[in-house]
This record gives C-alpha cells, sequence and structure tokens, in this order.
C-alpha cells in the first residue's frame, strides 16, 4: 500500500466557533478550510453540517463537525477518559511547557508533564471534552531499535496473557 501519512483526523464538536476559539487562538492552530454542507457528501443524506480543518506543521489536520440537527454528542461511556485522545506533537521540553502554562491561565486543568520514557507529554480536555495530550519525543536511535524488535514479541505475549510483563521492557 502507498499509505504516505495523516491527511486528517475527525472529531464531532458541539460548536464550531468555540472549537475554533481554542484550536486556533488557544493552541495557534491554522484554520485552514472551513465546509459547511447539508447533505452528507458520501451519502447524500440530509445533515446540515459544518467541517472546519486545522493545519499542523506537518500539513495534515485536525478536523471537526458540528452537526446541529444530530443529538448531543456523548463520550463513549464504556471507555475511560484516557484513552481516546489525541497526541500532538512539539520538538522541545521548552515548547511543552509554554503550552501547559498557556493552557493552565485559561483555566483548563493540566496534567504533567509525564515522562513515558518514549515521550514527555501533557494532558488536557478541549472545550468538547476531547483528551488532548501534547508531546515531545525523547526517544534515541538505540531506544527505538529496541523498541522496534521487541514490539511483535510484547503483542504476542500480551495476546496470550493481557497483562504487561513483570520487567520493564525499557529497562531489560
Amino acid at each position: 500500500m502507498g499509505l504516505q501519512g495523516l491527511h486528517h483526523v475527525a472529531y464531532r464538536c458541539r460548536d464550531a466557533k468555540e472549537t475554533t476559539a481554542f484550536y486556533r487562538d488557544l493552541l495557534g492552530l491554522e484554520l485552514d478550510i472551513a465546509v459547511a454542507e447539508n447533505k452528507v457528501p458520501s451519502t447524500g443524506e440530509w445533515s446540515p453540517h459544518i467541517h472546519i480543518f486545522f493545519k499542523l506543521g506537518d500539513g495534515s489536520y485536525v478536523a471537526f463537525f458540528e452537526l446541529p440537527e444530530s443529538p448531543d454528542m456523548e463520550m463513549d461511556q464504556n471507555t475511560p477518559d484516557w484513552v481516546q485522545h489525541l497526541a500532538l506533537r512539539v520538538d522541545t521540553m521548552e515548547e511543552l511547557e509554554a503550552i501547559k502554562e498557556k493552557v493552565a491561565a485559561t483555566g483548563i486543568e493540566v496534567l504533567g508533564p509525564t515522562d513515558h520514557k518514549i515521550c514527555q507529554s501533557i494532558y488536557f480536555f478541549d472545550p468538547n471534552g476531547h483528551r488532548m495530550e501534547v508531546a515531545v519525543d525523547t526517544t534515541t536511535a538505540a531506544m527505538m531499535e529496541m523498541l522496534n524488535e521487541r514490539a511483535e514479541p510484547v503483542l504476542e505475549d500480551w495476546s496470550k496473557t493481557k497483562r504487561a510483563p513483570d520487567v520493564d521492557p525499557m529497562h531489560a
């Protein structure tokens, strides 16, 4: 297959203007595309919506749909809040700390930085209830080689036991 990268990931939002204020004005993403339609292009079904796209530095997008005639959005009640999230990348710890300060200054609770060994991350929720992660990569070439070598064995072990190994793979 010729998959080259992420074009966009799309979520639902409660209000397109409020979502734009968060992603453009607070996080600094560019509102690049806004398309309003009354019918779903792929199916032709009636569903007035706006689809807004925020451009990331690598050319990919974070996109949102506002669906005013659909029932109110709800999060998956059977999945913990920490599982479903959008992780965006920054290049340095200084940028991570700056975003943390900027988001926290608005009154939004920010967790972290959390050291995941492969990255340092902060966490917070957008105005739609979507969990956000902002991360700075902390891997080394040797670490990535080791993780890549262990990916298949870790997956195989997990599929048999449904538990993490007793030994931390980052220090084995």
